[in-house]
């Protein structure tokens, strides 16, 4: 097996809003607000469902490189409810193997509402039900080992039994990639994703305010130094402005494809990073993986979800 994902197994939501929805329910344009399950079924109750999709960050990214080719799996948390079972049945149609046993839990399976706006910017607002309670013996060790790579999410670090899940995990690993997920996933663990970043991880995937964010960078070029520093593979994603690979001096650049019609934002960075490390592990030039990581980018907004048909 080529890669092993392990992140929140979460399901996908996906409905249509207009800005006052957002602002009715005091929500963020463009970032992830955590709820407990009754905010989340009030915040559902007034709205069309578009789709419903096995989703999660890394997961996505998962789906993404078996549909490009490769040998992949992914472990993250489901119950034995309606929803894990569709989860399932979601990445085993995707070829994806899936190294979780479920069981009766208490909490439900996991659920994002993906609040898309007219100007095709996404707003998610997540119940992580049983996927947040990630921990050590959910982690199949055997998977890890008969794989060449981890790639984890931001979303999964959390203080008790996930960080040590997500600790044990990067401990049986040869090469560690993690993707920093989300501004404020970022604002929350700052000192931690530094030290991740630094010392544990050898590839890191952000976008340009989680970067700027995570080092309290006043501007881009200061980021580009970290990078030159850090001496990891580093590899930042700038919206219309492309995106950059930064590995000690050598630094690498990719622009975005002109001309798009963007439906949905949602997956944006998921796909990018199925692209990247589909070049990767297939020994393809810096440049490639960006290229490729940018045609995938490029395509999922071009629809809605986070899922290439």
């Amino acid at each position: 097996m080529k890669i092993l994902g392990i992140g929140n197994a979460i399901v996908d939501v996906i409905c249509k809003v207009d800005d006052q929805y957002l602002i009715n329910n005091q929500l963020i344009k463009s970032t992830m607000k955590l709820v407990d399950e009754i905010e989340f079924k009030k915040l559902l109750s007034s709205l069309k469902i578009e789709q419903t999709i096995s989703g999660g960050s890394v997961a996505n990214s998962i789906v993404g490189l078996s549909q490009l080719g490769n040998d992949v799996g992914f472990i993250g948390k489901v119950n034995d409810d309606n929803l894990g079972q569709k989860y399932e049945e979601g990445l085993t149609k995707e070829k994806v193997q899936y190294f979780y046993n479920k069981k009766k839990e208490i909490s439900p399976t996991g659920t994002c509402l993906i609040l898309i706006t007219p100007d095709a910017e996404r707003t998610m607002v997540t119940f992580l039900g049983i996927a947040g309670k990630i921990s050590p013996s959910d982690i199949n060790e055997k998977a890890i080992q008969e794989s060449k790579m981890i790639f984890l999410e931001g979303y999964l670090w959390d203080e008790g039994e996930p960080k040590s899940a997500f600790d044990k995990a990067m401990s049986m690993s040869n090469t560690k990639a993690m993707s920093l997920s989300d501004q404020f996933c970022v604002d929350r663990h700052k000192s931690d994703f530094l030290d991740l970043v630094k010392n544990k991880l050898d590839i890191t995937f952000a976008n340009e305010q989680e970067i700027r964010s995570l080092i309290n960078a006043k501007n881009f070029e200061e980021v580009i130094e970290f990078g030159k520093q850090l001496g990891k593979l580093l590899i930042i994603t700038r919206g219309e402005k492309g995106s950059i690979a930064v590995k000690n001096q050598e630094i690498t650049e990719c622009k975005s494809k002109p001309n798009l019609k963007i439906v949905d934002l949602t997956g944006a960075g998921d796909l990018f990073a199925a692209g990247f490390l589909h070049g990767l592990i297939n020994n393809s030039s810096t440049k490639e993986c960006l290229e490729k990581g940018t045609a995938m980018s490029s395509k999922i907004i071009q629809k809605i979800g986070a899922r290439l048909d």
